[in-house]
């Protein structure tokens, strides 16, 4: 079993992008693996070249390229909402590691990019393409270990909230008397109604 202390400290050097681009599903998955040596060190493209030279330096393992099939770096990118075309179904909210995308359902959402990761979760999820990931600009474009640390701190308070919700719909699942959630059919047909709506209110626009 990897130390502790050790896992914590590869942990800190993360971006906490929580971007799952590594093959694990959060940044503490992969210090783990690291730490145990069932991963290599190269395979965070948001860390960087910078990032295998702090991990190799701390673990003592070699330095080595980033691994391609774990992607490419780049600047930091923020994911951007074209609210126009939004049909406010959540799933993208729902996809969001740190909680950075703020809605309701059947409304526009947008992005707090103060807060965004640029993990790229939030794109496969859209059913209308109304996301794209843009160079972050200004203040947004210096992601540190000072945002880094925030970002760790909200992913955990969100999945801290998302056991507590599901051990909640467990409790209630029992109960007869309380209503079923609603089957992925009742979803997909609310998005599809959303999508018509979608469609309408851009024709009228036209004057179609």
């Amino acid at each position: 079993m990897a130390d502790e202390h050790l896992i914590q400290s590869i942990d800190r050097l993360l971006p906490q992008t929580q971007c799952t681009r590594c093959g694990y599903p959060d940044c503490r998955s992969y210090a783990r693996a690291v730490a145990s040596s069932a991963a290599d060190i190269n395979r965070c493209p948001p860390g960087g070249d910078d990032g295998i030279r702090r991990l190799a330096l701390l673990t003592g393992r070699p330095y080595a390229p980033l691994d391609p099939a774990c992607g490419a770096e780049r600047p930091r990118h923020v994911a951007f909402i074209d609210e126009a075309q939004c049909i406010g179904c959540t799933l993208c909210i729902s996809a969001c590691p740190v909680d950075a995308i703020i809605g309701a359902p059947k409304q526009m959402h947008t992005v707090l990019t103060a807060v965004c990761t640029g993990c790229d979760l939030c794109l496969a999820p859209c059913p209308v393409d109304c996301i794209a990931m843009v160079p972050a600009v200004g203040a947004d474009a210096n992601w540190n270990h000072v945002r880094a640390d925030a970002a760790r701190e909200r992913y955990e308070r969100r999945s801290v909230r998302l056991a507590r919700n599901k051990a909640v719909r467990g409790k209630r699942a029992v109960q007869p008397s309380v209503v079923p959630l609603a089957s992925p059919e009742v979803k997909r047909a609310a998005i599809a109604a959303a999508l018509e709506r979608a469609r309408a209110r851009r024709n009228r626009g036209l004057g179609r």
